[in-house]
């Protein structure tokens, strides 16, 4: 999966994180906090901050203990919880499977440069798919059909 990006939801000022199949067009939009979201966009934007956030902190915490944050995998849903697993391999070569908040996986995704995962299940159950557009030249074409996404949905389509 790719993050396409952040955004707020509105009406209801929720900030919503957009997962994109790389090889696909089906999408799957997991709300998040508003710190959760701001560590995403930090992340995918580069920035950064004076002092480590806890997104980077973790990260080094994983790097200096000689382990790696090989893939996040945002597992199932529940009652409209999103549920995820971190996929740490350590110095010696063993995987140990962590679980996590899917915005903190993805923000420790991103710095990290681990895959994003997301079970077929998942996206069977509540992907929305969005045809690729074929206007040639067009820019910021998955921008656009996520703002549309947006309009269409609201956090009460996924509750259980």
């Amino acid at each position: 999966m790719e993050v396409i990006g952040v955004r707020v939801e509105m009406p209801s000022n929720q900030p919503i994180v957009l997962l994109k199949e790389i090889d696909g067009s089906r999408f799957l939009p997991i709300w998040v906090g508003a710190v959760e979201a701001t560590a995403i966009a930090f992340a995918q934007q580069g920035v950064q901050p004076p002092r480590p956030l806890t997104h980077d902190l973790a990260i080094t915490i994983i790097e200096d203990l000689d382990a790696t944050l090989t893939a996040v995998h945002v597992t199932h849903i529940d009652q409209g919880v999103f549920y995820a697993n971190l996929i740490i391999r350590d110095g010696a070569g063993a995987t140990r499977t962590i679980s996590a908040r899917p915005s903190d996986a993805i923000s420790l995704a991103i710095r990290s440069a681990a895959n994003i995962l997301a079970s077929s299940e998942l996206l069977d159950e509540i992907g929305i798919e969005i045809p690729a557009e074929t206007a040639p030249g067009e820019e910021n074409q998955e921008v656009e059909r996520f703002r549309e996404f947006l309009e269409q949905i609201n956090p009460e389509d996924f509750a259980g």
